[in-house]
Order: structure tokens, then C-alpha cells, then sequence
């Protein structure tokens, strides 16, 4: 009898190892295998949640079948208290195993809101800009310029503590401008220092926290267009009448500014390069208007006669060769172009009215497209009258 029962016993107890064997076995599977989201899904995971309130969470939005096995298979892999809070984007089909790896390995969100501030050359803007997960690409939903009141809306996203802060540096800023974009920043904290040398700050995209430092991301824009100068210096086109890396950059600084369509910036890089070479003075009214503002500002009106004719170190109408510092910070494309300009017979340009410029190799030809520049010009304000 008794060995009878202990029989039994044991034969339920091999039934229920097996029976657990293959339900450890389905559980483990379900973790790693593609998971139930048809569409990405930005999840956030708040300061201190729980791993319980996040498996009922991904739960709810559809993202795991089952909130336990999701707790089993994090404590199993050893994750369970490693969740990193802030905003993450879940692809569709995600696994568990996947999901759990996202939310843990830390580093910067990869989705929810950003407030980006962007530094340009004639005005600073603030966008609170949210990760459509559908399409992965931002929607701007709220905008403001700092000469504006924030809107109501933006404090609530400013008070996140997981939000996103990213600074855009248009090329063809200014120095001044940059660092001036960087004191009134009210997300940035600490002394700016002195305005940096002009020139030397890369134009780009920078991703910070709330109270970065502003005198260590001057140093980093810094650190970034000296890589790029020395990177790009190096691989320079052999004839280039420059002694020295800082006389491309003057060059790049003046190439920025004379144009705004891609495309031309080496073409506009030949026209300077060969009036270095022949010599002939450069003659381009950027460089004269830094002089006047130093680069604090846009001058915001047309060059005087006494202005183009007046003797300073700018003033490349009356001077040789290059201006004594760049007149902004010029991107990479616009450095690139002056260390290896077009190899054209061009020295002269002027705009053609659809944003670029003729190219002219010749002052009677130069002198013709001129003249149909005026053309345009009047045309455009006979328009712009008429529309009043």
C-alpha cells in the first residue's frame, strides 16, 4: 500500500516537473520571440518607477503579452533594477528581451519631447519639438522667439525632468552672437566668460542637460571646429594661397557668408582663391560689415558710399589680401570648399534672383548681369509696393 502511494507520489511529482519544465520553457520563448506591437510606441519610464508599474504599463500600450513573464525575464537576466528613467522608442515587434535591454542600458532618450534652441544669424528661436513614433521624425508643437514671451505650454514641458535640450548653431553665425544665444539660454548655467574667438566655434547640433555649463560647451564647439579645420587642412588642394589653417578658415568665414546654396560654395571659393593669385583685391561687402558691427548684430541696412570707401582693416575694397580674423564661423561644407575650390576662371558674381549667382570671368560681362540684378531688384519692390 504504501509503496503504492509513494508511486503515485512520485509520478505526480515527475508530471509536475515536466509540466513546469514546459511551462519555464513556453515563458522563456514568449520573452525572446518577436513581440505583439504593430507600431513603434514612445514609452516613458518616470523617476523611481517600479518594475511592476512599468510591465503593467507596456501591458496597457500593447507592447508585452504578459506583464509576469516580462518581471520573470528581467530578474532572470538580471535587469530588474536597472531601469534607466525617460522617454524610449519601442519598434514594432519588439521582444520582451529587447524592450527590457532599452529600458535599461541607459544613456540619452530616444524619444518623447526636445526643446531645441536654435542660435541664427538674425534671430534665437525655441521649438518644443515630439518623436512621432509612427513616422520617427519631430513635429514642432510649440515655437517662440526670445524676444517672446514663452507660451503657457512651454513651462510644462521645460519642468520635465527628462527632457531633451538640444542647441543648433546656424553657420554663419557670429561669435558674438553664439555667445550671446548661450547667456540669455535660461536652461544653461554658469559665467559665459569672454566671446570666443571669431571663427573658431563649429555650427552644429549639441545635445544638453538642464544646467550645462556654458563656458564647457563653448569649449566643446571649439574643440569640434579644430578637429575639423585640422582634418580638413591636411587633405588641402595643392596651390592655395594660404600660409596658414587660420587664413582657409578667414576664407571659409567670407565663402559662408556670400552664399547660402550648397552647390556654390566652391565656385564662390574660386572666385576669392583666383583674385588671391592674380593679385586683385577681394571686394566683398560682408567683410566691410563686420567692421562696422563687429559681428554683434546684422547691420540692417544698405552699405554707405563713406562706409566702402573708408580705410580699416575690413574693408577689403581698400585693402589686400584677406582681413586680419573671419568675419563669422563658417560649417564644415563652407571650410571644405576653400581648401579645395572649383578650379573655374571665374573673379566676379552677383545675384541672379533665384538665390544663387552669375559667375562672370570678365568686369563688361560682370557689369551686364549687374545691371539685370537692378533689373530684378526693382521688380521685386514694384511687386512687394503692390501687394500693400
Amino acid at each position: 500500500m504504501i509503496r503504492h502511494i509513494v508511486a503515485n507520489v512520485f509520478t505526480l511529482l515527475i508530471v509536475g516537473l515536466i509540466g513546469l519544465a514546459i511551462v519555464v520553457s513556453a515563458g522563456k520563448r514568449s520573452y525572446y520571440v518577436e513581440g505583439p506591437l504593430e507600431q513603434a510606441i514612445c514609452f516613458r519610464v518616470a523617476p523611481g518607477a517600479s518594475l511592476r508599474v512599468v510591465s503593467s504599463g507596456l501591458a496597457q500600450q500593447g507592447a508585452v503579452s504578459s506583464e509576469q513573464v516580462f518581471r520573470i525575464g528581467a530578474q532572470y537576466t538580471e535587469r530588474a533594477t536597472a531601469l534607466r528613467f525617460g522617454s524610449y522608442l519601442i519598434p514594432e515587434g519588439a521582444s520582451m528581451d529587447q524592450i527590457t535591454d532599452i529600458l535599461t542600458r541607459g544613456g540619452a532618450s530616444t524619444c518623447g519631447s526636445e526643446i531645441q534652441y536654435r542660435i541664427g544669424v538674425t534671430r534665437i528661436d525655441t521649438l518644443v519639438r515630439e518623436l512621432d513614433p509612427a513616422t520617427q521624425s519631430f513635429q514642432t508643437i510649440v515655437q517662440f522667439s526670445s524676444n517672446e514671451e514663452p507660451p503657457e505650454d512651454y513651462a510644462r514641458f521645460a519642468e520635465q525632468s527628462d527632457i531633451q535640450y538640444r542647441i543648433t548653431v546656424a553657420e554663419g553665425a557670429t561669435s558674438w552672437q553664439i555667445w550671446e544665444g548661450l547667456r540669455l539660454a535660461e536652461f544653461l548655467s554658469g559665467e559665459a566668460g569672454d566671446v570666443p574667438r571669431e571663427g573658431w566655434l563649429a555650427p552644429d547640433s549639441y545635445a544638453v542637460q538642464r544646467g550645462a555649463d556654458r563656458q564647457t560647451l563653448l569649449a566643446e564647439m571649439e574643440a569640434r571646429q579644430t578637429r575639423i579645420l585640422t582634418e580638413l587642412w591636411e587633405g588641402r588642394a595643392d596651390g592655395l594661397p594660404y600660409e596658414t589653417a587660420e587664413e582657409a578658415l578667414i576664407m571659409a568665414s567670407i565663402v559662408e557668408k556670400e552664399t547660402g546654396q550648397a552647390d556654390e560654395r566652391r565656385q564662390v571659393a574660386s572666385v576669392f582663391v583666383n583674385r588671391l593669385g592674380i593679385p586683385m583685391r577681394l571686394q566683398t561687402d560682408p567683410t566691410v560689415i563686420y567692421g562696422i558691427t563687429q559681428g554683434q548684430g546684422t547691420l540692417g541696412r544698405g552699405l554707405r558710399r563713406s562706409e566702402l570707401d573708408a580705410v580699416t582693416p575690413f574693408n577689403t575694397y581698400r585693402i589686400d589680401g584677406l582681413p586680419p580674423t573671419p568675419i563669422a564661423n563658417p560649417g564644415r561644407a563652407a571650410i571644405a570648399a576653400a581648401l579645395d575650390p572649383d578650379d573655374t576662371p571665374y573673379l566676379y558674381f552677383v545675384a541672379d534672383g533665384t538665390g544663387g549667382h552669375t559667375f562672370t570671368t570678365n568686369l563688361a560681362d560682370h557689369n551686364r548681369a549687374v545691371a539685370r540684378w537692378r533689373e530684378i531688384e526693382a521688380e521685386l519692390r514694384a511687386r512687394e509696393q503692390a501687394a500693400e
